[in-house]
């Protein structure tokens, strides 16, 4: 059967890169490009000229700036544009999908200003019916490694589960290996909480804290990401997988990864403000470190470590008094008893 016409909505590192998955199997893909200049470059020499720069892209490869014609022309539409900015763009195309179309987000995070999740947003702005129906990507894949065609594994989650197998088939190939889940909390909050934590293990690295420090934070900050999790319905073995940890493992220490970079660079003194100017990319965690801060305050929820990251970026607390506070909160046991 003939897959239907696919677009990718968002040109940056990650939305390249998995348009050149779904080009080594498909004969078109649209790239949707907010920035003319990248549709114009990617359309003209096959590179797209702000992001993953040195790679030559598929010819199937076929970038455009209309927005609502692509959306309005194609049966499934990928959303890999900022969380951020994720509601304003379903928004402006909610009145040309129809119901048959799948959409797929494959952006990480937590919208700052609501404390939503994606998966929430998609039904609010597209309706109960349509965006139940929506899948997520999530895991351990970075864009220069997938571009570059090197093996990796993630997760697709979804509640309808005709169309978790269909997003599932589509982005498989011999080096992208997908798996299936229904629980899209867990497969949502592993994917976005994860950039927090690597913000904070990037600035533990800064600071020269050495790496027992940072195995230590990574523990630590996975069993925040799991308490957040399961107050929200999340199931706990979804934090032991590809969304999980093994997001977390790649995005703490990795130096490919925008948030430890962003964080490193905190670490040593830099100011976020200075970091950020005239960066073409985007540190996801460091907006949801807000949202998550927020929502574990309105859950009454304990995450020392997010709510460090967040005072840190938001607050002006240091990166040495960060570390201090942490390391001299009471003592407790490492596991909670179960309830009883």
């Amino acid at each position: 059967m003939q897959t239907p016409k696919t677009a990718i909505i968002g040109a940056g590192s990650w939305g390249t890169a998995l348009a050149t998955v779904l080009a080594s199997k498909l004969p078109e893909v649209t790239l949707w490009c907010h920035e003319p200049e990248v549709a114009e470059g990617i359309n003209r020499t096959h590179h797209n000229p702000f992001f993953l720069t040195e790679f030559s892209l598929s010819p199937n490869i076929v970038a455009t700036t209309d927005l609502i014609q692509t959306a309005r022309d194609h049966a499934i539409l990928v959303m890999v544009v900022p969380t951020q900015f994720t509601r304003g763009v379903l928004n402006a195309i909610r009145e040309v999908v129809t119901p048959a179309t799948l959409f797929v987000s494959a952006s990480k995070g937590v919208e700052a200003t609501t404390m939503t999740l994606l998966s929430d947003i998609h039904i609010e702005i597209l309706g109960k019916t349509l965006g139940e129906k929506s899948c997520f990507l999530s895991g351990p894949s970075f864009a220069r490694d997938t571009i570059m065609r090197l093996p990796a594994a993630v997760s697709i989650a979804g509640l309808d589960s005709e169309r978790v197998e269909q997003v599932q088939k589509l982005f498989h190939t011999t080096w992208f290996r997908t798996y299936s889940t229904d629980d899209v909390v867990g497969l949502e909050l592993g994917g976005a909480l994860k950039n927090v934590i690597a913000l904070a293990a990037g600035i533990c690295d800064g600071l020269g804290m050495g790496h027992s420090a940072r195995a230590a934070l990574i523990t630590r900050g996975l069993n925040e990401m799991l308490r957040l999790g399961v107050q929200l319905g999340a199931r706990p073995e979804t934090f032991s997988g590809l969304s999980g940890l093994g997001d977390l493992l790649l995005t703490a220490t990795s130096d490919l990864s925008r948030n430890r970079t962003v964080g490193v660079r905190l670490g040593k003194g830099e100011s976020l403000e200075a970091i950020q100017r005239g960066s073409h990319e985007i540190a996801e965690g460091v907006r949801t470190a807000e949202g998550a801060h927020r929502l574990a305050l309105k859950l009454a929820i304990d995450m020392p470590i997010t709510r460090a990251v967040f005072g840190i970026l938001h607050e002006g607390l240091t990166p040495l008094n960060a570390v201090r506070e942490l390391m001299e909160r009471d003592l407790k046991p490492e596991h909670n008893p179960p309830e009883p």
